[in-house]
């Protein structure tokens, strides 16, 4: 079995707190991880709300419920009963022993009033996404902190091992699929996917019929990938309603199928764009929406490139939920169109800027959003990072430095 990197992250937060939720997209290995905790590190109890007889007595009679739990538990899928919040929560004012509760959710709960207002203060959230590429290697990355570490990256070449790029971003990072090397099997894996959550999973958080229009969006979302994201457009598009859209996207959210990142934004005066833009959280998913294959991608780097934006966002979105930095990640954009696509802020305000680049050429040009960040927010910027294509570490100027891609995941403590 992978180890996630997350896992001593939960222990930690056991140890100190009486709720714990493990929450991500279905099939991002959230229940293997939490039995294997409680298997091996954190005895508890397991109980599924996929159970219909367990999720209807809880429903029935939510503190009996929990009052029948003798010891640490494991609830899974808790997003299923959203009346056993107040019953957790009295149980736990009662007694605030930490560990008590380890839950798993496939709905944001930071989307699920009930539940997150109901637990706030009582409860560690983190979030378990698809594997990480250096988690499918079995290692644990350290990219992020060493952009923050004071010390100057040296040059370094990084070996093309593995998969090629291509591969990877087709693949994807879900569990199920690390063993399939078949595109039809992958194909066919995320239709049934994509099927069992709009048909169940958000027809129960909105509990309305009318989702027929959700696959369509989805698909017109995956060909905007890296876009920022415009609701009058999309809405013209569809040929739906704002207020509808609008509702549409915040279910793919709570979701975890869509993701957005943010607009950084400072009080410099700077004219910023403050649309946020939009990414899916898989690039096997993305790829499978937008209808390609690898040899499409490996020839077109029109189609290839917003498909390697993706699968950088989502890599560095999984590493700063284990990183010592944990920065909040946003994208940087003006009104006169200078932009760097990823934004890092950590500890004190300090800003790494991140783009990527499909190419092994580099030009002065690729770093001019990086100067124009540094010199709007002064000692603040730490490092412009192009990612690119090639395969050698190099400097381009104080601070800047083109990095090859791998380098995100081949960078380890």
């Amino acid at each position: 079995m992978l180890r996630r990197n997350i896992t001593p992250n939960v222990l930690a937060a056991l140890a100190d707190t009486p709720v714990v939720l493990v929450h991500g997209a279905r099939q991002t290995g959230k229940t293997t991880l939490v039995r294997e905790i409680a298997r091996t590190e954190h005895p508890a109890d397991y109980v599924t709300f996929d159970d219909p007889a367990v999720r209807a007595t809880a429903q029935n009679d939510p503190h009996g419920f929990i009052d029948s739990l003798a010891g640490p538990v494991v609830i899974d899928e808790v997003q299923r009963v959203p009346e056993l919040a107040l019953a957790i929560k009295a149980s736990v004012d009662r007694n605030r022993k930490p560990g008590r509760f380890l839950l798993t959710g496939s709905a944001n709960i930071l989307l699920v009033p009930r539940l997150s207002d109901s637990l706030a203060g009582r409860m560690d959230i983190q979030t378990l996404w698809p594997l990480s590429q250096g988690e499918i290697e079995g290692v644990r990355e350290s990219f992020i902190d060493r952009l923050f570490a004071a010390k100057s990256l040296k040059h370094a070449t990084f070996a093309r091992k593995g998969l090629p790029l291509v591969d990877r971003t087709v693949r994807g990072g879900f569990p199920e699929l690390i063993q399939r090397h078949d595109e039809a099997r992958w194909r066919s894996w995320f239709s049934s996917y994509l099927d069992t959550i709009l048909q169940r999973d958000v027809r129960e958080l909105a509990n309305i019929e009318g989702l027929t229009a959700m696959p369509n969006l989805l698909a017109l979302l995956a060909t905007r990938t890296g876009g920022l994201l415009n609701y009058a457009d999309l809405s013209r598009s569809v040929q739906m309603p704002q207020t509808t859209l609008k509702r549409y996207l915040t279910l793919l959210e709570m979701t975890f199928l869509v993701q957005l990142l943010p607009p950084w934004s400072s009080n410099l005066g700077l004219r910023l764009v403050k649309s946020p833009k939009l990414y899916l959280c898989d690039t096997g998913l993305l790829v499978y929406l937008m209808q390609a294959d690898r040899q499409r991608l490996a020839s077109d780097p029109s189609a290839f490139g917003p498909v390697l934006e993706n699968l950088i966002v989502a890599e560095l979105r999984k590493e700063a939920t284990w990183s010592r930095a944990q920065p909040r990640l946003y994208h940087y954009r003006t009104h006169t169109g200078v932009e760097v696509d990823l934004v890092l802020e950590g500890g004190g305000g300090r800003i790494v800027g991140v783009k990527v680049k499909s190419s092994a050429t580099i030009t002065a040009d690729d770093f001019k959003g990086f100067k124009h960040m540094a010199e709007a927010v002064g000692d603040r910027f730490h490092r412009g990072i192009l990612l690119y294509g090639g395969t050698e570490l190099l400097p381009f100027g104080p601070g800047m430095y083109a990095v090859p891609v791998p380098a995100v995941w081949q960078l380890t403590d």
